[in-house]
Parts: C-alpha cells; structure tokens; sequence
C-alpha cells in the first residue's frame, strides 16, 4: 500500500517538474547517440559496433572470414550466423547502458529504480 501512495507521489511530482523530465529525457537521448558498445563473435571475426540508441554503426569482418565465404556456402552461413550473434551482443550491450543512463536520470528526478525491459522503443 505504501508502495503505491510512494508512486503516486512520484507521479504528481513529476507532473508538476515537467520540464526537468523534459530536461532528463534529452540528457538521455543526447547520451544513448554518443554511447558506443562492440559486440563480437568468433572470437572476434565479426565484430559489429552500436550506438546506444540501438542502431549498428559498423559491421567488421576479419580477412580470414571474408576469404573463406568466397570459398564456400557452409563459412557463408557460418558468417551469416557470426554477424547476428555480434549484432545481438552489441545490442544487448547497448541496452545495459540505456538502462543504467536511464536509472540515473530516474533516480536525479526522484522516481528511485524504475523496472527493466525492453527499452529499444524509448528513443524512437
């Protein structure tokens, strides 16, 4: 019961301090685009760098890799498999640090923990 009159205090709170959410909203949004994370697999043969406002900026594939899809269709899908395991591993990442961005700004408005998810939709 506490828990909720505590929410809806934070609620009207906010409501009153729209600005500084605006404010928070931004410095967020500003953050998560200069945010870089590198995903990788292989051991490093793919490796695929995100912003963390979830878009892939780079897609890198070793020498080795790229030489050997020439070759034949088995290291084709091998590679196939290696860019998404890396694109979602960079994503992953990307997500970790939009949340922790977004704690801080809860936590600076007065909201404490909000709960996880998925955050890729925040940023439109």
């Amino acid at each position: 019961m506490f828990d909720k009159l505590k929410a809806m205090g934070a609620v009207a709170s906010l409501m009153k301090n729209q600005d500084g959410l605006r404010d928070a909203a931004a410095r967020v949004r500003e953050k998560s685009e200069q945010t870089r994370v590198t995903g990788e697999a292989g051991g490093g043969a793919c490796r695929v760098v995100a912003a963390g406002n979830m878009k892939i900026i780079s897609v890198e594939l070793s020498s080795a890799l790229v030489a050997g899809m020439a070759a034949d269709e088995r290291t084709r899908q091998l590679a196939s498999s290696l860019v998404a395991d890396a694109v979602n591993d960079a994503l992953r990442q990307a997500q970790e640090r939009l949340q922790e961005q977004i704690s801080v700004e809860a936590k600076a408005l007065g909201l404490g923990d909000l709960p996880t998810g998925d955050l890729g939709g925040l940023l439109g």
